[in-house]
């Protein structure tokens, strides 16, 4: 079974870190949401608290097969600040893991030097922060083990893009089907 973890820090965006878990546990790819904070409740950019399954020093790393980053402020800024898991998506990516991210966490990415000359995409007017990206206005972008998204209306599309590369079109058309997604 793959599994995947979803960081979040105060100021997350809600709906896409939120999509991304519900999907993927309806695909039964197991993902815990996992705070970066000493505190299990994570309040999100919207004001609504959430309880992550897991702290981030409770996350057993070499199990995990993806990272995935929510977007939102001050969230998206707070992961950076994260030197923890700065480090271990620089592990992730030194082993071609998966790493995944939407809306404006796919800066951090940037930020760390990580895209250069990769494909990816991003909120409007946070491109600048995707340093040596060849930057899409595609609602997900896929670029070896990077997949990127937009924002909060790219949410569907961005886990099924995780479902996708997991088990593959089929199993990611099926689930737009199932959830009603674009017929």
């Amino acid at each position: 079974m793959n599994k995947t973890a979803i960081f979040l820090a105060n100021g997350f965006e809600e709906i896409e870190a939120l999509t991304v878990v519900d999907l993927l546990r309806r695909a039964q790819i197991e993902i815990s949401t996992v705070s970066i904070s000493d505190s299990l409740e994570v309040t999100g950019s919207h004001n609504i608290t959430v309880k992550a399954d897991k702290l981030f020093g409770d996350v057993n790393f070499d199990e995990i097969d993806m990272i995935i980053l929510p977007g939102g402020m001050p969230g998206t800024n707070n992961l950076f600040n994260c030197e923890p898991l700065r480090e271990k998506i620089t592990e992730f990516n030194n082993s071609g893991k998966l790493l995944s991210a939407i809306c404006a966490a796919p800066t951090v990415y940037g930020r760390m030097g990580l895209l250069d000359g990769k494909k990816a995409c991003c909120y409007p007017g946070c491109e600048v922060n995707l340093n040596g990206a060849d930057v899409q206005t595609s609602e997900v972008t896929v670029d070896d083990n990077f997949i990127t998204s937009r924002g909060m209306g790219t949410a569907i599309p961005f886990g099924l893009a995780i479902i996708e590369k997991f088990q593959g079109k089929k199993a990611a058309d099926e689930m737009a089907a199932k959830i009603v997604y674009k017929q």
